[in-house]
């Protein structure tokens, strides 16, 4: 019997139709669109009016499941990976199946910030692979507008929102998910954060007047830890798995400082037409951005292409999935 893998099958993405750019921001935060886009690479970003995370969630699994003709009731498993939930309990995951009516899954929420969908890419790989799960849906999604401190401009410019999804399903032509490493470091959640609003520092009036219940960030010290690690981790993934540059043909990275995408894609030694960047459209949407870059370049993606998915986030957590594309558009 051949060895079944997880291949995504299918990839879509939901934006909100609000655009912001970096004019817009200027207008009411210290900053101006030289200064973002030459730190960031950011000219504009998404931001959600009204609404939660499970609604741009619902919308991008809605517009899967057309796509690929597939029933709600066939979708056993939802993971999804976020930091902004709709609430603390029930999951998001949870609603969004109420929402979809995807009736016979179960689902959970996972926290990893930036790194989200591969953690959450590799956990529902685990399930496929079992032999337990024949359709698995992993969602990237979050709402970053609604903990994000529009006086900041250290972060305000930073994010957006959005949401991405992929499906996945068993394959035993040896394509999908091939490997991935994971790591994770909680000595670095002092440099980014958001403080209160769990156990350690609940809900109060002296929480909410300190501004505590947004992002905090010491990007000098961020940054130097996102691109040693995503860099490092991604050469390390295509020496376990005896890959060069020329066996590459996209890195997806995550999307949140194009210098820091840059100084990953020279470690692998990869021109910069090999890697998916879409920052300057929407910004870091932290959990979507990976899903969202698929969905973006879905029509040029050719079965058995080989992928490096890389990210960085909060906490701090990194990593980076090897997968061989498994269908073409």
């Amino acid at each position: 019997m051949s060895k079944i893998t997880a291949a995504i099958t299918g990839v879509q993405g939901y934006l909100p139709e609000n655009i912001v750019t970096n004019d817009d921001l200027a207008k009411f935060v210290d900053t101006n669109n030289e200064w973002i886009l030459s730190r960031t690479g950011i000219a504009e970003r998404r931001i959600m009016k009204d609404g939660a995370s499970s609604d741009m969630a619902a919308e991008a699994v809605k517009a899967l499941l057309e796509k690929k003709g597939i029933d709600p009731l066939e979708i056993e498993l939802v993971v999804l990976a976020t930091v902004t939930p709709d609430y603390p309990f029930p999951s998001t995951a949870n609603v969004v199946c109420d929402k979809v009516g995807m009736t016979n899954a179960w689902g959970y929420d996972l926290i990893a910030a930036c790194s989200g969908f591969i953690y959450a890419l590799q956990t529902g790989a685990k399930f496929i692979e079992s032999g337990t799960h024949k359709k698995v849906l992993v969602i990237g999604v979050d709402k970053m507008s609604s903990i994000i401190d529009y006086e900041d401009r250290t972060t305000c410019v930073i994010f957006g929102d959005g949401a991405g999804v992929v499906l996945l399903e068993p394959n035993e032509e040896g394509l999908g998910v091939q490997d991935a490493i994971l790591k994770s470091d909680g000595g670095g959640r002092k440099y980014l954060i958001q403080p209160a609003g769990g156990s350690a520092q609940p809900a109060s009036i002296q929480t909410v007047e300190e501004r505590l219940h947004y992002v905090k960030q010491e990007g000098k010290t961020v940054f130097k830890f996102a691109v040693t690690n995503m860099a490092e981790v991604s050469a390390e993934i295509m020496e376990k798995n005896n890959l060069t540059a020329d066996d590459v043909d996209w890195l997806v990275p995550h999307q949140a400082n194009l210098r820091i995408i840059d100084a990953t894609a020279q470690r692998m030694g990869l021109p910069k037409e090999k890697v998916m960047i879409n920052i300057q459209k929407y910004g870091n949407t932290t959990a979507g951005t990976l899903p969202l870059c698929l969905w973006d370049w879905e029509k040029q993606l050719k079965k058995g292409d080989n992928l490096i998915l890389s990210a960085f986030g909060g906490g701090f957590t990194w990593g980076a999935v090897y997968l061989k594309w498994a269908y073409n558009s």
